[in-house]
C-alpha cells in the first residue's frame, strides 16, 4: 500500500534558531507596507525650497525638496513619524535576522547540498539589504546622510578606472550635486524588489526541498508562522513607537561644508568604518595613476572578500569532502562527478561542537568582524578610558590580525573537549549523585548509561 506523500510546510518551529529567518520574512514585509506609505508623502527632488513647518529652529532656512517633505512628513502627517521610524527599525532588525540566519545556517552545516542556493540567497540578501539601507538613510537629505554621502563620493572615486565613471552617473558634475538623491531613490527601490524576489525564491526552495531538523528537536507548530508575524510586526511598531530614531530635525539640512559632530553609521556598516579608521594612510603609485588603499582595502576588498568567502565555502567544502574520498570501499579510484553524485543530501543539522574546525572559522569570523566594528568607536574609547586615540588605533590595528587565530585556537579546543566529554560519558555512563553501599561497605555513586539519567534522576527524587 502506498503512502500519500507528505505536503512541505515552507516554516516549521521545531528549533528557536529557526525564527531568524522568519524575523527576516516579516521585517522585509513591514518595510513594504511601511515604504509604501511613505511614498505617498515623500518628494525625493533636490531642488531648493524655503522651509515654512512648525519646527522653528529651521524656519526660513533653504532646504532640498526631499528634507522638506521628510520634515513635513514627520511633524505633520498625522502618524508619519511612527511610520518612519518602524520603518527604519524594520531595516535594522532585517538586516541583524539575516545575520543570525547565516550564522546559524554555517555552524550547523544547513548550507549543504540541497540547500546551497538557499544560502546563497541569504548571503545575496545580506549585501542587499545592507546596500538597501545606506541608500535609504540618503533620502532624507539631512546633515547625517549628507556625511554618508561623502563617504560614498570617497569608496567610488577609489575604484580603479571606473571610479570617476560611477562618480559623475551618481553625482553629475560637481558634489553633491542635484541628481544624487533621485539616483538613491531609484536605486532603493530596485533593491527592495531584488530582495522581494530573492525572498519568494528561497520560499518556493523551502517548500521543494523540505526544512532541516536537528536530531533531537521538538514537533513542528503548524501556528508558529502567524504568531512570528504578529510579534516581529508588533515589537517593530513598540520600537518604533517609543524609541526614537533618526531626528532629521535635530540634524538639520544637508551641507556640503558640514558634517554632524560624533555621527556614526548604522550598526551593520560600523564594521567598514572601523576599518577605515585603523587603515594606515597607504597608496600605491603605478606609473602616473595613484591607488588610495586606504579607502580602496578597508571599504571594498575587505568587504568583497567576505562576501566572496561566505558565498563560495559551500562549495569549497563539498570539493574537499569529495576530494577526500574519491576512492569506493575497494579502494578504486572514483572521478569526481561520481563522487559529488554519490555523496548523500543532507537534512539533520550539526551540532557545532561536532564540527570543531568549521565552528573555529566562524568563532575568527566574529571575532575580526567585533574588532573591526569596536574600532569604529576608538575615538570614544579613548575618551572614555583617558588613552591616547592613536595608541587604542594601534592596538586594534594588531588585535584584527591575532585574535581571529587565538579565538580559531580557543574555538576548537573548547570542541574536542566537549568531544571528549561526551565520549567519556557515553562510556562511563553519567553521575546521578545517588551514593549506594556495597556488600564489603564501600560506598560508591551509582551510574547509569547516556541518555537514561532524567528517568533515573525523577524516580531518585521520588
Amino acid at each position: 500500500m502506498r503512502s500519500l506523500p507528505v505536503k512541505s510546510r515552507s516554516f516549521q518551529f521545531s528549533h528557536w534558531t529557526f525564527m531568524f529567518a522568519e524575523i527576516a520574512v516579516w521585517s522585509f514585509v513591514v518595510l513594504l507596507v511601511s515604504g509604501a506609505a511613505l511614498m505617498f508623502f515623500y518628494d525625493p527632488g533636490m531642488a531648493q525650497v524655503t522651509y515654512d513647518g512648525p519646527y522653528a529652529p529651521l524656519r526660513g532656512l533653504f532646504v532640498s525638496e526631499a528634507f522638506d517633505s521628510t520634515m513635513r512628513l514627520s511633524l505633520e502627517v498625522r502618524g508619519g513619524l511612527l511610520i518612519r521610524q518602524v520603518h527604519h527599525w524594520a531595516a535594522l532588525v532585517f538586516v541583524a535576522a539575516v545575520v543570525l540566519q547565516l550564522l546559524r545556517m554555517f555552524l550547523t552545516g544547513a548550507f549543504r547540498r540541497p540547500r546551497t542556493r538557499q544560502w546563497l540567497i541569504w548571503v545575496a540578501l545580506l549585501a542587499l539589504g545592507m546596500f538597501a539601507g545606506e541608500t535609504g538613510n540618503a533620502l532624507p537629505d539631512d546633515l547625517l546622510s549628507g556625511g554618508s554621502l561623502w563617504l560614498m563620493l570617497s569608496v567610488v572615486q577609489s575604484i580603479p578606472v571606473v571610479g570617476s565613471w560611477v562618480a559623475g552617473l551618481m553625482f553629475g558634475d560637481a558634489f553633491p550635486g542635484d541628481q544624487v538623491i533621485p539616483v538613491m531613490y531609484g536605486g532603493h527601490l530596485l533593491l527592495s524588489a531584488l530582495v522581494a524576489a530573492l525572498l519568494i525564491a528561497r520560499e518556493l526552495l523551502v517548500r521543494r526541498n523540505g526544512h532541516s531538523r536537528f536530531v533531537a528537536s521538538l514537533p513542528a507548530r503548524r501556528s508558529a508562522r502567524p504568531l512570528m508575524a504578529v510579534a516581529t510586526a508588533g515589537m517593530l511598531i513598540i520600537l518604533g513607537f517609543g524609541f526614537q530614531i533618526a531626528p532629521i530635525w535635530l540634524y538639520g539640512p544637508a551641507s556640503p561644508t558640514q558634517i554632524s559632530a560624533g555621527s556614526v553609521p548604522d550598526w551593520y556598516m560600523g564594521f567598514l568604518d572601523g576599518a577605515l579608521r585603523i587603515m594606515p594612510g597607504w597608496e600605491l603609485t603605478l606609473g602616473s595613476y595613484t591607488l588610495s588603499l586606504a579607502v580602496l582595502v578597508p571599504t571594498l576588498v575587505v568587504p568583497g572578500v567576505f562576501f566572496t568567502a561566505l558565498a563560495a565555502y559551500p562549495m569549497a567544502e563539498h570539493f574537499l569532502l569529495t576530494r577526500r574520498g574519491r576512492r569506493d570501499a575497494l579502494g578504486r579510484p572514483r572521478s569526481v562527478r561520481r563522487a559529488a553524485r554519490e555523496t548523500p543530501a543532507r537534512d539533520v543539522l550539526d551540532r557545532p561542537r561536532d564540527t570543531p574546525v568549521k565552528t573555529a572559522i566562524a568563532a575568527a569570523g566574529i571575532t575580526f568582524y567585533g574588532l573591526l566594528w569596536a574600532a569604529a568607536a576608538n575615538d570614544q574609547l579613548a575618551h572614555q578610558f583617558q588613552l591616547n586615540v592613536n595608541t587604542v588605533t594601534i592596538f586594534f590595528r594588531y588585535a584584527v590580525l591575532v585574535a581571529p587565530v587565538v579565538a580559531f585556537v580557543v574555538t576548537r579546543w573548547i570542541c574536542l573537549a566537549l568531544q571528549e566529554s561526551e565520549r567519556h560519558v557515553a562510556e562511563h555512563g553519567v553521575e546521578t549523585g545517588i551514593i549506594t553501599r556495597s556488600a564489603d561497605g564501600g560506598f560508591h555513586e551509582r551510574l547509569e548509561p547516556a541518555g537514561r539519567e532524567p528517568a533515573m534522576l525523577s524516580a531518585g527524587r521520588r
